[in-house]
Formats: C-alpha cells, sequence, structure tokens
C-alpha cells in the first residue's frame, strides 16, 4: 500500500488507501508529521475535503510538540545528565580497556577507552539501555499478556522517529522504540498494554478505548504523561 505526500494549507500530509471503514488522523512526536490512513473506497478527494476541516487541530497538535522540551544534544562527558526510566543520572566517564556501563546510585559510570569517540560512547549506553529495556518489557508483556489470555508476542526494539510503539496484527509482532528507556516505568507499562490491546482490537475506535479502560484505567494520565516529557 504506497503513501501518497499531498499539502493541504502548508502542511503536508502521508496518506495510505487501506482495507479499513474509518479515516484515521495522527500527529506524530516529535516534528508533527501528520498521516492520515483512509478506506481504500474512498477519493483523494473526500480524503482533502476532510483534512482541510482538520487543519486547527493539525496545526495545535503540531504547537504542541513544536513547543515541548527536548534534550540537548549530548556529547558523552562526566557530569552530563541522561535519563533512565524517568530519573536522572550523571555520567561519569572512566578510562578502560573494555567499554562496559555500570549503574550506582545515581550515578551512570561509563567505561571507554581513552581515544573512544561520542558514537562510540554513545553505542556503550545505548547498548546498555537496549538490555535494560528488553527486560522491562519482557516482565510486562508476561504479565499482560496473561491477564489478555493472549500469548506473548514476540518483540523488537529499534530507534523511531514517529512512534512509542507499533502492532503487526497479521504477524502479531511488536516494535519499542529504544527512546522509551529513558521514561517512567508506568509510561513504558501504558505503551506495552497499547501495543498489546492492538493484538485484540487493530483500530483506534470505542471498542479499543474500552479495553484501555479495562487493562490500564489511568491509561490517559500516562499517555498525556509521556508526550509532555522531553524528547
Amino acid at each position: 500500500m504506497a503513501v501518497i505526500t499531498i499539502t493541504i494549507g502548508d502542511i503536508d500530509v502521508d496518506v495510505q488507501f487501506k482495507p479499513i471503514k474509518n479515516l484515521h488522523l495522527s500527529v506524530h512526536p516529535p516534528l508533527g508529521n501528520v498521516t492520515v490512513s483512509s478506506p481504500d473506497f474512498y477519493e483523494l478527494e473526500k480524503v482533502k475535503i476532510y483534512l482541510a476541516t482538520k487543519l486547527g487541530w493539525i496545526k495545535r497538535e503540531q504547537k504542541k510538540f513544536l513547543n515541548q522540551a527536548r534534550e540537548g544534544e549530548k556529547l558523552y562527558i562526566t557530569k552530563e545528565s541522561h535519563s533512565f526510566f524517568g530519573k536522572r543520572y550523571f555520567l561519569k566517564v572512566i578510562e578502560a580497556n573494555q567499554p562496559k556501563i555500570i549503574c550506582k546510585g545515581n550515578v551512570i559510570e561509563l567505561y571507554a577507552k581513552k581515544e573512544a569517540t561520542i558514537e562510540q560512547k554513545r553505542n556503550t549506553l545505548y547498548n546498555w539501555y537496549r538490555k535494560q529495556l528488553h527486560l522491562k518489557i519482557t516482565a510486562l508483556l508476561e504479565k499482560h499478556a496473561q491477564r489478555m489470555q493472549l500469548e506473548v508476542p514476540e518483540y523488537k526494539i529499534y530507534k523511531m522517529k514517529t512512534k512509542w510503539g507499533s502492532c503487526s496484527t497479521d504477524s502479531k509482532r511488536l516494535l519499542f522504540n529504544i527512546e522509551l528507556v529513558k521514561k517512567p516505568n508506568d509510561c513504558i507499562e501504558y505503551i506495552v498494554i497499547h501495543e498489546l490491546v492492538h493484538l485484540i482490537e487493530r483500530r483506534h475506535n470505542k471498542n479499543f478505548i474500552i479495553l484501555m479502560d479495562k487493562y490500564l484505567p489511568n491509561w490517559k494520565v500516562q499517555k498525556k504523561l509521556l508526550n509532555e516529557l522531553p524528547l
């Protein structure tokens, strides 16, 4: 299913036609990219008219992302602040022959060679991040899949630009954004449950909301918090 990019006003929108019943409009963090999934029996002109009626809402959502606090570019040096499961830690870079990470109290010790580049030190930290997030997500999936009477699905962790997670209902496989490792545990749990619910209900419809209310009554609070935290 090809993606068509159209311009409504001064906003570019990626449109994809799918075998679905209703239009689904989304504005994605961190840059406010706009996508719309449309029933495959709709004409493109009908989608354009719909988007024109939503321009005000789209711009308000984009403004939220543009005004949202963002983490500065990291240099991976001693005393630099880094996030881990919703808490702030200070980085301590220690010269060593083999790269590794040790977390003590409010300090993340990053062991690296003297000549290590920023990219190499970043990779060392993110390899550790990935392992910690795997442990967290695996435990949450096992817990909540059982509650939903689902088999524990396969999943992968990737660097994702516009989503915290995604679900392939055909393959029953989930994807999670590596940047979740910086967010509070409750926000990670919200994303895990969100994607699991998609294995039951593919669309963001009334049934989806009922299921979210059932399995995580305060999910709207966690969603708001996640969207307001620094990007």
